[in-house]
């Protein structure tokens, strides 16, 4: 027999019970279905990481005072106060080698004000390095001059901020009241979209560090010289660890904290956060390929069993394409054949299910999802491999059949 012919006779008597079949084939199709799902879920969580980690900076250190803020700014316990000053951040500038970019900030909240639109948002007080800490680039204008972070009343406004305020209306010049201070707009932000820790970055305003501290002040309630938290950049990646330890010694020497005393400060090491992240996705993807492959396996021990029904109930009609010429080989190939089929069309099913599952979960779950070719070029593996691992014993046992006890067989 050809292969032609095999496939043909496959066919045949796959139909000759098409219930059956499509009942054995179920199994396949759920497994290859959560194959789809489960492996485009954990890809899309793995890209977010990825985003995470191009939007924060893999040599980045974050040092917050008692009175700063925490991952994804959420503010510290109530009542505390500030610890870090603009000092330290010039002290961790001139004596931590390591460091390349060093940035203190002040925060807060305040409306901002133009003609008639306002918008709530927050501001930040920044000097001339946190820009390139945070890889933010200006969209329009030249944004601050070194005369403003003396304490000149110029802003930058985040894509949000300038489109609620100003919407198609130009904002470079303009004039915006942040509570009740006037401010010149000298720049705006190219937008970043969502942050790492689901927050819009975009909804900003960023002025000098000094004029914040001077007109912003009250807002933020920071004694004179005090900042929330320092953004640092360290030259290379590798060298992030040693500086983590430097600082801390530094920030405790100057910060009189004897031994066993607890900071009064903490640092926060990007790298540290987004591996821990990364291990939790890898474990939550074995996870979801554990759940895919036990599916996979029920399937195919499904197609193992419906074969083994069908070469049971078929042994006469075995010993009779034996008698005529058929040799084992062609049996064995007829069976495999069958089990390949189911599996296939399972498979193909699967696989539009899968994509779909996968499309809904990302348009309406919270999960992300990230569907490729090399996803479904996986399932289809799996499904040809279920056909052949769990179909090749039955055609075997088939394929060894004596024909002369078969043809007994009533």
């Amino acid at each position: 027999m050809n292969g032609l012919e095999v496939v043909r006779t496959a066919i045949h008597a796959l139909r000759g019970n098409w219930m059956r079949s499509a009942l054995t084939s179920l199994g396949v199709i759920i497994g290859i279905a959560a194959v789809i799902v489960m492996v485009s879920v954990g890809q899309g969580t793995q890209r977010e990481i990825d985003k995470l980690v191009s939007g924060l900076g893999s040599n980045r250190l974050d040092v917050f005072g008692a009175g700063g803020f925490g991952g994804g700014g959420a503010r510290m316990a109530a009542g505390s106060r500030f610890t870090l000053s603009e000092d330290d951040a010039k002290a961790i500038r001139e004596e931590v080698p390591e460091v390349q970019y060093v940035a203190a900030s002040l925060r807060g909240g305040t409306q901002v004000v133009y003609a008639e639109s306002n918008w709530s948002t927050q501001w930040l007080g920044v000097q001339a390095d946190y820009f390139a800490i945070n890889t933010w680039t200006l969209a329009n204008g030249d944004g601050f001059e070194q005369r403003d972070y003396n304490g000149g009343k110029s802003v930058i406004l985040g894509e949000t901020v300038r489109r609620e305020l100003f919407g198609d209306e130009d904002a470079l010049g303009q004039t915006v009241r942040l509570g009740r201070v006037p401010f010149t707009v000298v720049g705006t932000l190219a937008p970043k979209g969502q942050g790492g820790f689901g927050q819009d970055q975009d909804d900003v305003i960023l002025v000098p560090l000094e004029t914040a501290r001077r007109r912003l002040r009250g807002a933020s309630g920071a004694p004179a010289g005090a900042v929330r938290d320092i953004a640092i950049g360290v030259e290379r990646a590798e060298d992030v660890g040693y500086a983590q330890g430097e600082i801390e010694a530094l920030l405790r020497q100057r910060h009189r904290i004897q031994p066993g005393e607890d900071d009064d400060f903490s640092v926060r090491n990007i790298a540290e956060v987004v591996a821990t992240r990364t291990q939790t996705t890898r474990l939550m993807s074995l996870l979801l390929g554990a759940v895919a492959t036990i599916s996979l396996i029920v399937g195919g021990i499904g197609i193992m069993n419906i074969m083994l029904v069908s070469v049971t109930e078929r042994i006469r009609e075995i010993g009779l394409r034996m008698a005529v010429g058929a040799g084992p080989g062609d049996i064995r190939r007829q069976f495999l054949a069958e089990a390949m089929l189911i599996s296939l069309i399972g498979g193909a099913l699967g696989i539009v299910i899968g994509i779909g599952g996968a499309l809904l979960v990302g348009k309406f779950g919270s999960l992300p999802v990230a569907l490729n070719a090399q996803v479904i070029g996986l399932a289809a593996g799996f499904s040809i491999a279920t056909g052949l691992f769990f179909g090749y014993y039955p055609a075997r046992k088939a394929s060894l059949l004596d024909p002369i006890e078969a043809l007994r067989q009533q």
